[in-house]
């Protein structure tokens, strides 16, 4: 089959790497032409994934129209506040094969909705993949488990067939509300965690942080359609656990600076990568309102980022709410 991957970061490339070894055609699609060609030419992604080669199946390109031509299957892994533009773009280029991946972990700020409701509005039905997968492991031949979620077990079926092998085993659901969510939140977490880490607070803290947090944003879950028990799977407690411990993940290492006393602006410009916990953090704040869900964490996290409160202050407020019962997600 033929992929046409649409995002040159690092867990795009990664993946069309992945799918180039697994005997597909990969053509993956590079916003700026200075970045296919380099890619072409060093058959290397070198800023967003070093010391990986591209296989001689993975075709770098910055064309869109040829990176669809003839494609099978359509896999969507750009930043997710990308997504509509490079949708756009699909769109102008005359469409895409009927079968589309998405891959992108995020809620879009201005409008507050899911990746798949984005794309629905270009006329794709997407599968959702997420779960604990750094792209340097990926990329690099390793092994991970990740869920891709659909309604229709056909089409995550046909998802998990394209994906699925040796290095990455594919489990599926029928809650893409809460895989979507799950991926999208555990983002708001790690950074929350990645303070906690840079203020030297200790494991005890961290995980109690992380406990609540996940209770928290099951309850904004729920809240919003999805099943509870998507955020113990891979889509929510496994990405945040690889997500929160893994010197890999760009959200925690942005959490640590954060808890530093670097500020916000420093921290983003520090960095090519995208820090999708930032994004998700306004998104979170902004989907918990519509709903009148109570997210103290992600609050916090908020006046921390975008208030430029001191994070040890937001930590104190924390720990003095008034007390209640462990309920779990109903907490």
């Amino acid at each position: 089959m033929k992929v046409a991957v649409l995002g040159g970061g690092g867990f795009g490339t990664a993946l069309a790497v992945m799918l180039a070894r697994g005997g597909h055609s990969a053509a993956l699609w590079c916003r700026r032409p200075e970045q296919a060609a380099d890619l072409s030419v060093l058959r290397e992604n070198v800023t967003y994934l070093p010391g990986v080669a591209l296989p001689p199946a993975l075709e770098p390109t910055a064309s869109m129209r040829d990176a669809l031509s003839g494609a099978d299957a359509l896999l969507l892994a750009m930043p997710s506040q990308a997504m509509r533009g490079a949708l756009e773009g699909v769109r102008d280029a005359g469409g895409g094969p009927d079968l589309s991946i998405c891959a992108a972990k995020g809620i879009e700020i201005e409008t507050l909705r899911r990746m798949s409701e984005v794309a629905a509005e270009f006329g794709f039905d997407t599968v959702q993949l997420s779960g604990p997968s750094h792209a340097e492991e990926i990329g690099r031949g390793g092994v991970a488990a990740v869920v891709l979620a659909h309604p229709d077990e056909e089409r995550r079926r046909a998802a998990q067939e394209l994906l699925g092998g040796p290095g990455l085993r594919a489990y599926g659901s029928a809650d893409r509300v809460g895989v979507e969510l799950g991926g999208a939140l555990k983002n708001v977490l790690a950074l929350a965690s990645g303070v906690s880490e840079g203020l030297a607070l200790g494991d005890n803290l961290r995980a109690a942080l992380l406990t609540r947090g996940l209770a928290e944003i099951t309850r904004l879950g729920v809240a919003l359609g999805a099943e509870p028990a998507t955020f113990s799977g891979l889509a929510g407690l496994g990405d945040l656990l690889a997500t929160v411990m893994s010197p890999l993940s760009r959200n925690r290492r942005a959490g640590i600076a954060l808890g530093r006393g670097t500020p916000l602006a420093e921290v983003l410009a520090g960095t090519p990568m995208v820090i999708e916990g930032v994004p998700a953090t306004r998104a979170a704040l902004g989907l918990a309102a519509r709903a009148g869900v109570e997210l103290p964490i992600a609050t916090a996290l908020g006046h921390l980022m975008f208030d430029g409160a001191e994070p040890a202050v937001e930590v104190s407020a924390l720990l003095a709410r008034g007390f209640k019962e462990e309920e779990r997600w109903r907490d």
